[in-house]
């Protein structure tokens, strides 16, 4: 499955163009939001899951954050990522895996992610991805992904919708606790709309 899933996004981002898929946000509003209320030092680690060719580690590198890591399962979005970012890109940490596949060598201030968790559907998966979180999260996750007013799929795969019960309850196992949740409509560059729902976790000591 793990093969698949890399073949899909490898393909997507190898013969589409940003304003060609859904996800693509020029500027990140609600991440860059909840990120500033955070009040993070400039040097606390930071890793996008998922983050591909996102256009958040350009945001974040302009505000000054300086211990950035993006991992994604596509070398290709990483590679275009780069490409954009051009010699900031050395600022940047980058790594290509599946999420379900990473062993974090540190743990991180604020695990962001904005649609990789909802692609986790099985239980085994969605356990395995908060092990993940829960051994890489110090102090903050910021997750994301399609609410139960949201589409039922995503780059042609199925996904898992979220209420906000059921995504503070997720956290718990990674034993964080919910310090906010809210939903937003995000709207395509087709001009589509997607509602997101948005939860700002905090690991428990």
């Amino acid at each position: 499955m793990e093969n698949n899933l890399k073949a899909h996004w490898e393909h997507i981002y190898a013969t589409k163009q940003p304003h060609e898929v859904s996800w693509t946000q020029e500027t990140p509003t609600t991440s860059m939001q909840l990120i500033e209320e955070l009040n993070l030092p400039k040097d606390a680690g930071i890793i996008d899951i998922g983050g591909g060719d996102s256009h958040l580690v350009d945001h974040l590198l302009k505000q000054g954050y300086t211990n950035l890591t993006v991992l994604d399962i596509s070398a290709a979005a990483i590679e275009r990522a780069k490409e954009r970012l051009q010699s900031n890109a050395d600022k940047v940490k980058w790594v290509v895996s599946d999420i379900l596949d990473f062993k974090p060598k540190a743990t991180y201030t604020l695990w962001h992610d904005r649609a990789s968790f909802h692609f986790q559907i099985t239980d085994e998966a969605i356990n395995q991805y908060l092990n993940v979180l829960k051994k890489a999260t110090k102090g903050y996750a910021i997750v994301g992904g399609f609410s139960t007013e949201g589409p039922k799929k995503c780059s042609a795969l199925d996904i898992k919708q979220y209420d906000e019960e059921a995504l503070q309850q997720c956290m718990a196992i990674a034993e964080l606790k919910t310090l906010k949740s809210l939903r937003v409509d995000h709207i395509t560059p087709m001009g589509g709309s997607q509602n997101f729902l948005f939860g700002v976790f905090q690991k428990l000591i």
